[in-house]
């Protein structure tokens, strides 16, 4: 009787599983970015002390044989003190680039960043592999929220060159024409609690 079941698509499902299946499901801002951005094929290791993001970053660079990174924020180089790596202060796009973010996008996993990391350079122009440091402070709802805090963040003086990731896997097909994201990047997330 199952394969009958299976041919023809008959669901044995009752209606009020159904009912279940179509409630929304509400999830809290941080649960909701970690589901879009692992579904988005990012990856994260989430840190209550500094001291751990310290150790992560190191086994991180260790893990992908990484003898150079990229960075150019002053309070990130502090981080990377007693990392046996070479740092280049100026991003490029041959080596991986370790950098800070302006905002989490909770209902899409995207990390939104502007020209206070990226500087002039486009997302496209850089390294494939990137190490984002953010905290926990940084997530908002959605694109909108996250425009809006940028604006108020930086009344004076706002930044430019805002873009953001939102896929995490590197397609090396040339045969897919589909892919038009050229942001895509091998990206891992560096969480620090900070509420």
């Amino acid at each position: 009787m199952n394969f009958l079941r299976k041919l023809f698509n008959i669901s044995t499902e009752s209606s009020n599983e159904k009912l279940i299946k179509k409630q929304p499901v509400n999830l809290s801002l941080d649960d909701s970015f970690v589901h879009h951005f692992i579904n988005n094929g990012g990856k994260f290791l989430y840190s209550t002390k500094i001291d751990e993001v310290i150790y992560n970053l190191k086994h991180i660079i260790a893990e992908n044989k990484w003898k150079e990174i990229s960075c150019n924020d002053i309070d990130l180089l502090k981080l990377t003190k007693d990392i046996p790596v070479t740092i280049h202060e100026k991003l490029n796009n041959t080596n991986p680039v370790f950098t800070s973010c302006e905002h989490l996008i909770a209902n899409s996993g995207e990390i939104l960043f502007s020209s206070n990391q990226l500087g002039s350079q486009k997302l496209s122009q850089l390294s494939d592999d990137f190490i984002v440091y953010a905290t926990t402070s940084q997530l908002v709802k959605n694109i909108g929220e996250g425009l809006t805090g940028i604006k108020m963040n930086f009344k004076g003086n706002i930044p430019t060159n805002i873009s953001s990731i939102k896929n995490y896997s590197i397609s090396n097909s040339e045969d897919d024409i589909l892919e038009f994201n050229r942001n895509s990047k091998n990206l891992y997330l560096l969480l620090f609690e900070d509420l």
